[in-house]
């Protein structure tokens, strides 16, 4: 594993990005997505003292819809096991959604305000008050900041020659992110993920860029992509560094 890295933007966006990243292995990209599904810590509600729940939803369920809410999660400030309470007074007819919720900590509210919990009809109430926990994806997957996380190589595609006159080649799909031979980093959504239509009348080969990976990380709003991955980094190097204490001994 090189100790430089080239990182990179190729597009962001509020809850996604793809991240292109230079200089690993496939065993540490592989590590880096794995890190950012299951590693990095965000709040979910895991336990709720319900007061008065006269809707036709059962409490489990409403505890359900509840433990799926992301929440904004300042990892500065906390530490895995923490907690933060939330809590909701509602009336029907109205539907008691995620904005709702009022919070102990301000920041560590829903990442969303119209996720709807459950709709109250007239004379229906909800009330309760719930626990939220910084944890782990490792312990259960409502604590995964990175609800969409992959990578593919980087490839590059090279011109080689003029296509030979009259000849109408098939599509040639391809897909993510290419770089081109002036250096050009382009997705290939940019021309519909046909090299004939990027290309036309050329000859073209297409190979991987040896140690070059394309991320697409989308989170839910607990965290930013940004964090997710430096987080992600942070927790293979504090693994790294515990293993080489312990060979040390």
């Amino acid at each position: 594993m090189t100790d430089e890295f080239d990182v990179s933007f190729v597009t962001r966006e509020d809850r996604s990005a793809r991240v292109l990243i230079r200089g690993l292995t496939p065993a540490t990209a592989n590590g880096v997505r794995r890190a950012m599904i299951a590693d990095v810590p965000t709040f979910s509600v895991d336990d709720v003292r319900f007061v008065e729940n006269s809707s036709v939803m059962f409490d489990e369920m409403v505890g359900l819809r509840l433990g799926l809410t992301p929440l904004t999660t300042p990892l500065d400030d906390y530490e895995i096991g923490d907690v933060a309470t939330l809590s909701l007074q509602k009336e029907g007819p109205a539907t008691a959604y995620s904005g709702d919720l009022e919070s102990s900590d301000d920041r560590v509210v829903p990442a969303d305000d119209d996720i709807p919990i459950v709709e109250l009809k007239e004379g229906q109430r909800l009330e309760f008050e719930a626990d939220a926990v910084l944890d782990s994806g490792k312990a259960h997957a409502k604590h995964q900041g990175g609800v969409a996380v992959g990578y593919r190589h980087l490839q590059r595609v090279e011109i080689v020659g003029d296509r030979e006159a009259f000849d109408e080649p098939d599509p040639e799909i391809i897909r993510g992110v290419i770089e081109t031979d002036d250096g050009e980093v382009v997705h290939t959504d940019e021309f519909g993920n046909d090299l004939t239509q990027r290309y036309p009348d050329r000859e073209v080969r297409v190979e991987d860029v040896p140690g070059a990976f394309v991320f697409n990380v989308e989170t839910d709003g607990s965290v930013s992509v940004e964090e997710l991955l430096v987080r992600a980094v942070e927790s293979i190097q504090d693994r790294a560094d515990e293993l080489a204490d312990a060979v040390a001994v």
